[in-house]
């Protein structure tokens, strides 16, 4: 069943906000490049848009968001005509093109440049990609090499079909040296005797005499030529449409992984075009050596090291979905995924929080915690647990000399029960900590480390010492315990990661009972849910000085307080659950999946960070979600499609089956696993891995019913 959808629709929401990460890439899945179609130089790291109908060149890029920035990129331009270096830039050699005649693909693009009548196609490999450029005519044909930071060490073979050299350039990095080597085999001679480079070595033309046809292999290393030549010639001999039904089969291989039968095609559509961002993310940084050895280049120490390596990464935000959703599908690749986190520990001392190429050090918190908890309570990567326990209790308990790493505010967080009002977005690092106290716990659990286990729960209970009964609100407090004065609920960053404390004060995802108990009751705590959805999204920009695209998406998407349209609002739709009123739940998350995601027009809400909101709408749209990694439960939604099935890695299935799903259907009527009825509000791991049937019944009115605490999902407080 092909998915290989197209991947130009749904790269930018209706709003222009779009992220990075919704770029039209073509890439092997968590392959080490990928490539896109640039259409502009003029806006920065926003260097496509689809409604652009100039092509300025391929970008082999590494950029996993617009606010990182892009590593080791360059741009390759097919060019014909009278051929000079007076004019090189992009704005110069640039074409015309028809996105609408275009292919946008997973695992091809094939573009034409009008102004020139050259047609090109490119298929990646996991190292590479190979190019195939068909001219016009047989003169004055070639090629532009664009490399911001210049292209170095340049050098041909004898025959003139193969050169090798390094660029580098990137946005951050711990070694200012860090290059990216690359080689390019031509199934023609390079014309000429020498490089016609511009000044500072930053744009190659390469010339071919008297061709129609020219194919093109490549590949890089992080390593060094040597390993970049072998990475090439381990691809040489296969064609080019070998090479592109090799990486349609791989991704043909992870796009089945799940099966979508429905009516509405655009739905369909959004599904797979978010399944497919799940996969861009994380990117391999080890290559395999002559003995197919896995090796990679540690930036830390400026050597080559043995052992796997990934990066492009921002826990705080995969790890709410994007690995939840692997550990259901692709437990193996989640654990080398693992082995190769945990080689960033063993080179820095700490886990890792943003990774592009190396640690960068942003958003609060240390996230990846609740994806090792995850795959730990899910029994993937058991053998690493005891390194990674270890890992977890550095961050916790050591105070990092470069901001980079670890905890922000360790020390206090640990003397006061919280982050003090002197470290930005405190109240969010104080969840996020008690979270990841929470999943220390959950890890050493596992390993039968109970000592550690009772301490870490205990303390996972920190969230209480901000939260203030009189406005129902998480809130930033100074080392004396006093509150912030002037407090306003609609007032963005300062104390708040990207948001307020609308957005910002439920991330108790292990605990909500106790979040329940603070506020006092079951009917208070739904009553402050239900004022979320119905209090206008009002903003102040007075933490920021100027408005950040978060308050526009969400001002934008007029769902309320409920910022959709970023992460830490991701799980808020759910929890109505836990106050056993699931169909308040059901009647939001439906109109969020209809009216927010549209792979034919709007795109999405907001923010796709590294697939977490792809993710978001993946889970969300099959009818459960993993509100809290760490614990194997998801909890229960509404299902967008008639019926789903999951091809689990045991080559068991996983049905979920919707039945009267009209689009008016906002409700659950009735649930049912294996046929017997299901009146738990989650479902846990061990009932989805071992395969069977889920099946929702739909209605068109809210069915209430009183629920018991075993019926509830998760809670510390609960258990």
């Amino acid at each position: 069943m092909l998915h290989l959808i197209d991947t130009r629709q749904g790269t930018a929401n209706q709003h222009n906000y779009s992220n990075g990460n919704t770029l039209p890439y073509t890439g092997h899945p968590f392959g080490m490049n990928h490539f896109a179609p640039q259409t502009t130089n003029e806006r920065g790291s926003w260097f496509f848009h689809p409604t652009d109908r100039i092509f300025q060149g391929f970008r082999l890029t590494h950029q996993p968001s617009p606010w990182m920035g892009d590593f080791q990129h360059f741009l390759l331009t097919p060019v014909t005509g009278k051929l000079n270096m007076k004019h090189p830039s992009t704005f110069h050699t640039g074409s015309s093109y028809r996105p609408e005649e275009s292919i946008f693909k997973p695992h091809y693009l094939k573009i034409k440049q009008l102004r020139y009548g050259i047609t090109s196609e490119l298929t990646p490999s996991t190292y590479g990609a190979k190019l195939r450029i068909a001219y016009p005519n047989i003169e004055e044909n070639g090629l532009f090499l664009r490399a911001q930071g210049g292209l170095h060490d340049l050098s041909f073979n004898e025959k003139r079909t193969q050169f090798s050299g390094y660029i580098s350039n990137f946005s951050g990095c711990s070694d200012p040296e860090f290059k990216m080597y690359v080689t390019f085999k031509f199934s023609q001679p390079v014309a000429g005797d020498g490089f016609n480079l511009t000044a500072e070595n930053q744009i190659l033309l390469l010339e071919f005499e008297k061709i129609k046809n020219l194919e093109i292999s490549l590949a890089t290393s992080f390593i060094s030529v040597k390993q970049a030549e072998l990475n090439l010639n381990r691809e040489l001999d296969l064609t080019f449409d070998e090479l592109k039904s090799q990486t349609a089969q791989k991704w043909e291989y992870y796009l089945n992984k799940i099966e979508i039968n429905h009516t509405n095609e655009v739905q369909i559509k959004t599904f797979y075009n978010c399944f497919y961002r799940m996969f861009l993310f994380p990117q391999k940084f080890y290559e395999l050596d002559q003995n197919d050895t896995p090796i990679h280049y540690d930036t830390k120490s400026k050597t080559v090291k043995e052992g796997f390596l990934y990066t492009n990464n921002g826990f705080w935000d995969t790890f709410r979905t994007v690995y939840p959703l692997y550990s259901i599908i692709i437990p193996d690749e989640y654990e080398e995924m693992m082995k190769g986190f945990l080689n960033s520990f063993r080179h820095t001392g700490f886990l890792p929080k943003w990774l592009s190429p190396d640690e960068r050090g942003l958003m609060p918190g240390t996230l990846i915690d609740g994806l090792i908890a995850d795959a730990a309570v899910k029994g993937i990567g058991a053998d690493l647990m005891p390194e990674m326990l270890e890992a977890m209790l550095a961050a916790a308990t050591t105070q990092s000399e470069d901001s980079n790493y670890g905890r922000q505010g360790t020390k206090d967080y640990l003397q006061y029960g919280y982050v003090p009002l002197d470290y930005h977005e405190s109240c969010n690092h104080t969840q996020d900590y008690a979270y990841s106290d929470f999943c220390i716990s959950q890890v050493a659990k596992t390993i039968g480390n109970k000592e550690v286990a009772d301490f870490y729960e205990k303390q996972s209970l920190n969230y209480r010492n901000i939260f203030d009964k009189e406005t129902g609100f998480m809130r930033a407090k100074d080392k004396a315990g006093n509150f912030r004065p002037d407090f306003s609920e609609f007032s963005w960053g300062l104390d708040y990661a990207e948001g307020s404390a609308w957005q910002n004060s439920f991330a108790v995802y292990h605990d909500f009972q106790g979040l329940i108990n603070e506020y006092g009751s079951k009917d208070i705590f739904f009553q402050k849910m239900t004022d979320l959805y119905n209090t206008p999204p009002h903003f102040d920009v007075k933490g920021y000085g100027f408005e950040i695209h978060e308050m526009s998406e969400v001002a934008a998407i007029d769902f309320g307080q409920a910022g959709i349209s970023n992460q830490p609002s991701f799980h808020i739709p759910y929890l109505f659950n836990y106050v056993g009123q699931p169909a308040s739940s059901q009647v939001v998350l439906k109109q969020l999946m209809t009216h927010l995601f549209d792979a034919s027009f709007t795109g999405f809400p907001g923010d796709e960070d590294n697939g977490s909101m792809s993710g978001w709408y993946i889970f969300s749209s099959m009818g459960f979600y993993p509100v809290t990694p760490g614990t194997g439960e998801y909890v229960l939604g509404i299902p967008l499609f008639d019926e789903v099935k999951i091809h689990l890695p045991n080559k068991e299935q996983f049905v979920i089956s919707t039945y009267e799903n009209a689009p008016h259907a906002n409700f659950v009527k009735q649930v049912e696993i294996d046929g017997q009825l299901h009146t738990k509000l989650f479902v846990t791991h061990s009932e989805i891995i071992k395969g069977g049937q889920l099946a929702f019944t739909l209605g068109l009115a809210p069915t209430y019913r009183t629920y018991t605490s075993e019926e509830l999902p998760f809670s510390v407080s609960k258990s």
